[in-house]
């Protein structure tokens, strides 16, 4: 019966067309002969990625058929391990003529099953190279990649729109020469660092968007964290989450939060709390920003600050983060980094720094960031921290983002760039 349901969701994709999407930036690649895989928040749109390449593969000139697609979150799917190669016999049964050498393998969700790395590993070494995996857990996926499938994969950070998407999920272009299109920009930035960038809720009203990114947030909850990791004290987990969140673009003390906990009477250890922070960077919740320190020691050890997955979820939680518009600016501009795939982290030595970008062993950029630089004492205080941490790497220049101002302008023989964060969004 699981081989005829198979045959049915394979022959079922091959006779529908594909849904219409719209375009993301990241494009991963095919045929390079590696197992490609696309881990990332839920709802992030990793299978419209999935989409847009099974797209190129039909232009590329790859016959549908020859193309498998199976989604693992199928509710009529109720695979174990051993039934993973029932994929296969369920083809060839449809497709007895097919070379399997020449089909495309797409698995949305895979992590789903248990082991599934081991299919994944016997289906590249013995039948196709062209394999598409996707999964909401990097630690299930980082892990197993690690080992299992060493060498074979290459992966790819799925995260919510960027700035770019987002104005292209609306129908607009960037026109950076134009002042009603520069307006138009200005418009949608305020919406997008209060509502976010989850594909599917760009056009959805405010309140039925609240509604969604909560029950986003009670599967990251209940499905993600209590049962994939086994957490049974459900109160003292969203009471940490709850701080985390409320943490972010701050630094974050797990200490203090377990004398919090435990002065409310929880009984939890610290270590646990540990695992907790590092469970809501697994399933792409929350990131932990270190600080730049030398030794890896004391930065692994050392502070930290947080930062959230989503400014619209921070906002449908209530942690009321569209009312401080500078902690919406640093979010965005850490999630950018992000998903542009930099090496990150902040500079504390007396002064602060928000972003030092490194490559390898050098820090190539500093980037800090600052709704408005209008009063005296705060653009001093922004400045100052921007060259000290140029000086501290040897950098001729750095920049700041603001809300609102361009300028470029010169101190202690540091070219400092300002600019507005719709513009370095949009670059």
């Amino acid at each position: 019966m699981k081989k005829d349901l198979l045959k049915q969701i394979i022959r079922d994709f091959h006779l529908c067309p594909l849904p219409t999407l719209y375009k993301r930036e990241l494009e991963p690649p095919s045929g390079t002969g590696k197992i490609i895989t696309l881990i990332g928040a839920r709802r992030s749109g990793k299978t419209s990625f999935l989409f847009n390449i099974i797209e190129k593969l039909l232009k590329q000139g790859t016959n549908k058929t020859a193309i498998v697609y199976i989604n693992f979150e199928d509710e009529r799917l109720d695979l174990n391990t051993a039934e993973l190669d029932l994929i296969i016999k369920a083809y060839l049964e449809l497709y007895p003529n097919t070379d399997l050498n020449d089909c495309c393998f797409l698995f949305d969700e895979i992590q789903n099953i248990e082991k599934w790395d081991k299919f994944i590993r016997r289906l590249y070494d013995n039948v196709s190279r062209n394999i598409f995996i996707t999964g909401s857990n990097a630690r299930l996926l980082s892990s197993e990649i690690a080992t299992s499938l060493r060498g074979r994969t290459v992966s790819y950070e799925v995260f919510p729109l960027s700035f770019r998407e987002y104005l292209s999920f609306k129908g607009l272009k960037a026109d950076l020469h134009s002042s009603k299109s520069v307006a138009q920009i200005n418009h949608n930035l305020s919406l997008y660092l209060k509502d976010g960038g989850f594909p599917e809720t760009v056009r959805y009203d405010a309140d039925f968007r609240r509604r969604v990114l909560q029950e986003y947030f009670n599967v990251l909850i209940y499905r993600d964290l209590l049962e994939r990791y086994e957490i049974k004290n459900l109160a003292a987990l969203k009471f940490f989450l709850k701080r985390v969140l409320a943490s972010a673009t701050k630094q974050l003390s797990v200490n203090t939060i377990y004398n919090e906990l435990k002065s409310s009477g929880f009984k939890i250890g610290k270590n646990q709390l540990y695992d907790w922070l590092d469970a809501c960077q697994n399933i792409y919740l929350a990131f932990v920003l270190k600080k730049h320190i030398h030794s890896l020691t004391e930065r692994e050890l050392g502070e930290k600050k947080v930062y959230a997955i989503d400014n619209g979820l921070l906002n449908a939680l209530n942690y009321r983060f569209s009312d401080d518009a500078g902690k919406a600016l640093e979010q965005a501009v850490f999630l950018e980094l992000r998903r542009r795939g930099k090496e990150i982290y902040f500079f504390k030595d007396k002064v602060e720094c928000d972003f030092i970008v490194k490559e390898g062993t050098t820090v190539m950029e500093v980037i800090q960031v600052c709704l408005s630089l209008t009063d005296a004492k705060t653009r001093k205080r922004e400045m100052r921290g921007l060259l000290e941490c140029c000086k501290a790497f040897g950098l001729k220049k750095g920049t700041i983002i603001t809300g609102d101002t361009a300028e470029e302008t010169k101190e202690d023989g540091i070219s400092v760039n300002i600019v507005p964060l719709y513009r370095w969004l949009v670059k």
